[in-house]
């Protein structure tokens, strides 16, 4: 019998990934005003996909989706081999006058429902080690 099963794994990676995004989504409200700043996105399906298949000993072979267009790039995954920002993506903005595509009203949308998402995984994740808490007690509360 296992004690621990792959549900705490795939909720740490689900909020490490959640907080990376996070942060990207962070970004863009930060270069907001930045004329011709393209808006990133981190798609979290591929970035959960590439940790399981680390936690399985498999290495993920996904290219960088970052354009080396003179912005920093994004450690947002956790140090890897093949560089930095390995699941980022250029969305396509409307873009103003000065070029900027970020969507103010959209990428508030995005942070409040990542934030949600993360709360909702710490919680998971809470009652999990609480059940783990109440069978290594034997029982007593």
């Amino acid at each position: 019998m296992k004690l621990f099963d792959t549900t705490l794994a795939r909720l740490q990676s689900s909020l490490d990934v959640r907080l990376a995004r996070q942060n990207v989504l962070g970004g863009n409200l930060a270069n907001v005003d930045t004329p011709g700043y393209q808006p990133r996105d981190l798609d979290f399906a591929e970035a959960m996909k590439a940790r399981a298949a680390e936690l399985a000993g498999q290495t993920p072979a996904l290219p960088s989706a970052v354009p080396s267009d003179g912005h920093l790039a994004l450690d947002v995954v956790g140090p890897t081999a093949d560089g930095p920002a390995r699941f980022v993506k250029v969305t396509e903005g409307e873009g103003g006058l000065d070029g900027n595509g970020v969507d103010l009203d959209r990428t508030m949308v995005e942070l409040s429902r990542n934030a949600l998402l993360y709360g909702a995984s710490t919680r998971a994740a809470g009652k999990k080690l609480a059940i783990l808490r109440y069978v290594a007690g034997d029982g007593i509360g």
